[in-house]
């Protein structure tokens, strides 16, 4: 008989999911106090489960049961009674799960005292986050960026038994074997490695403002898609700009500030930046890792904020991309917002919301209707703009002369009259003094 090759598949990672409501929780937009780690009224939690299904399947685990509890009581050992925590602790070895995955961040000794009751690892949402992060790195800068999150994550859980998803994806930096190699680590090794990639970091973020500084030499208008993640940027630059960019319907397929330059029209070439997308309670570990990615959309002349139109929560994922917009410093920014992904929807089910453009990447609808809105936008940068100062607002015409060409000046009684030529952010910053 000739030998046959015969392909083998791992199975993935058996899942068990716990999520926590608060305890009297019974409307959408109720607050939690306390150390509870619940999440509001019934909608918002049902809105998160989602969400959190949702990284779990990005990630390539099974989910095999997914538990959604309204506690009674609190307590440090296990954030939940002893009682309820045998209870969940024996469907876990009835499901025969791999691994429980909380919906919360339990702290490094709750995370111990669990790993020990169900002999099976841990993971909490934080760390669910970092290893999407970490299968999805593929520039040295993001890989450098989520090694250091990694490592200002795991200090104060060395002990702690992580997943291993090397039999299911292997090679990438990040992700083959790293939890056997971090059990080994010391508290003076990992600081020791803290220190030194975040001096690698610091040298590739000079570079960034390097590269920067020659695009605004050149004078090259810099647009930046922004959105919660997966709702289709990366999609819509490939759409624009014929580019590659990597697009899958998973959750953060893009993780580095992707650059292309394109020809809105004849003579009007602009920069569009693809960032990495948004989410509620993402951790503050990849906050700060990815803050120099996360800039671009702030020094950017024009935002286009790309929503899923056809996603149920578009409502909460807008208020979030706004949320993570105004803590970066780029409330100010224009912006055209799109809702893509209407082929999933029936006309009559499009959101109404008010200014924006309806669009599918996929079949093309609404392409042109944006390129218009940009050529608009970024036209109207080339002509000079009258600005009417109060006569004690000095300082506003000096922020004028330092960040734009000043056509004109003239001073009376009434204020300062100006007239210039200067970006977007600028001119949004100054719009209330626009003549």
């Amino acid at each position: 008989m000739p030998n046959e090759t015969v392909e083998t598949y791992d199975k993935p990672l058996r899942a068990f999911l716990i999520s926590v409501l608060a305890p009297g929780a019974r409307a959408p937009g109720d607050q939690v106090s306390g150390q509870d780690p619940g999440n509001g009224g019934p909608e918002e939690a049902a809105s998160l489960a989602r969400e959190f299904e949702g990284l779990v399947h990005s990630l390539g685990l099974e989910i095999v049961a997914h538990e959604q509890l309204k506690l009674r009581e609190w307590s440090p050992k296990y954030g939940m009674g002893a009682g309820k925590a045998q209870e969940l602790a024996d469907k876990a070895v009835e499901l025969e799960a791999d691994c429980m995955v909380f919906d919360w961040d339990p702290s490094p000794t709750q995370q111990r005292n669990w790993e020990t009751l169900t002999s099976i690892p841990a993971v909490d949402r934080q760390e669910l986050i970092i290893k999407i992060f970490a299968a999805r790195a593929s520039t040295r800068e993001a890989e450098l960026q989520v090694r250091l999150a990694e490592l200002i994550y795991s200090l104060p859980r060395l002990s702690h038994k992580y997943i291993d998803l090397s039999r299911q994806r292997g090679g990438r930096y990040g992700t083959k074997g790293s939890g056997e190699t971090r059990l080994e680590l010391d508290r003076r090794q990992v600081e020791q490695r803290i220190r030194r990639l975040e001096g690698e970091l610091e040298e590739v973020r000079r570079q960034r403002q390097v590269q920067r500084r020659r695009r605004e030499r050149q004078g090259i208008p810099v647009c930046a898609l922004v959105g919660y993640t997966n709702a289709g940027k990366s999609s819509l630059m490939n759409a624009l700009t014929g580019a590659e960019q990597t697009a899958e319907d998973k959750l953060f397929v893009t993780l580095d500030a992707a650059s292309r330059r394109f020809e809105l029209s004849r003579g009007l070439p602009i920069l569009l930046v693809d960032t990495v997308g948004f989410i509620r309670n993402l951790p503050h570990t990849l906050v700060n890792a990815f803050h120099s990615t996360l800039e671009e959309a702030a020094l950017a002349d024009l935002l286009v904020h790309v929503a899923d139109a056809s996603d149920p929560d578009l409502e909460r994922c807008t208020k979030t991309t706004l949320s993570v917009l105004e803590e970066l410093g780029a409330a100010e920014i224009p912006m055209i917002t799109v809702l893509n992904k209407i082929d999933k929807l029936d006309p009559s089910g499009i959101p109404a919301v008010p200014q924006a453009i309806p669009l599918s990447v996929r079949q093309g609808r609404g392409l042109e209707e944006l390129k218009e809105q940009m050529r608009e936008f970024f036209t109207g940068l080339n002509a000079s703009l009258h600005f009417c100062f109060p006569p004690d607002r000095g300082d506003l015409a000096g922020l004028l002369h330092r960040g734009a060409r000043v056509i004109s000046e003239s001073w009376d009684e009434d204020g300062i009259r100006m007239e210039a030529r200067t970006d977007g952010k600028l001119a949004g910053q100054l719009r209330q003094y626009l003549v």
